[in-house]
């Protein structure tokens, strides 16, 4: 049975995080799984313990502090003309996070080939933000009832860097926090970009349901099948 590390506070790496354990002894895949805004580091325990035995799944801490137990990637307000960001916290964290992939990978020996970063809401916002402007960090992304930030679009990398990365978007139909319009837009901005991905809509509100974490697994294990095999034989 899988569980939590404690907390690592490391200078080495730019974010805390925590990893799942027991962590395979050679660790062919690395997945980064981010918590959304007012969550910490635990949410999605549950959904990387369902991953494959032979990946390393990271947790990281988003680097905001909005109360006891409670964290984000940056600050936002809903209001009645939709989602007001604080951009500059969403710019720091998107670099933080580039920059902490990258110490996981130099640190387990992991390629950007075998990483994949999921986000659920405001995390699912960071997946897209640090794949779709770093696509040599990571070989997939998805985001689980988020969105891509519009104001995202002057730092996207060019449709030829873009061409191998593959994403993944699920949404709830009566999410009242982020509408599935979200979805659609997202669904379309990446079918301009040339960006491969799949679009998954749930009868269901702002949560990870069973269904979405069921095909989001399948979805992961369909990309790139050596994400399950202890050896990384292609």
């Amino acid at each position: 049975m899988k569980s939590l590390s404690p907390l690592s506070v490391d200078p080495a790496f730019a974010l805390a995080f925590r990893t799942l354990h027991p962590v395979p002894s050679k660790p062919t895949s690395l997945l980064v799984l981010l918590h959304g805004v007012g969550g910490n580091e635990g949410n999605l325990a549950a959904l990387g313990a369902e991953a494959s035995g032979n990946a390393l799944v990271v947790l990281p801490r988003g680097p905001v502090a909005l109360g006891p137990q409670a964290f984000g990637w940056f600050r936002v307000a809903f209001t009645g003309n939709g989602p007001q960001i604080v951009e500059a916290e969403a710019d720091a964290s998107r670099r933080t996070l580039i920059d902490f992939i990258g110490q996981l990978q130099q640190a387990h020996g992991i390629d950007a080939a075998h990483t994949v970063v999921v986000g659920f809401s405001q995390g699912g916002i960071l997946s897209a933000s640090v794949a779709l402007t770093a696509p040599e960090r990571v070989a997939a992304f998805a985001i689980l009832a988020g969105r891509i930030l519009p104001e995202l679009e002057p730092q996207l990398a060019d449709v030829q860097r873009l061409s191998a990365l593959r994403g993944y978007i699920a949404h709830g139909t009566h999410d009242d926090k982020l509408p599935v319009s979200w979805a659609q837009r997202a669904s379309d901005w990446l079918d301009r970009l040339g960006v491969a991905h799949e679009t998954k809509l749930y009868p269901t509100g702002h949560e990870l349901g069973m269904a979405m974490r069921a095909d989001f697994l399948a979805w992961l294990a369909r990309g790139d099948q050596r994400w399950n095999r202890p050896d990384g034989v292609p």
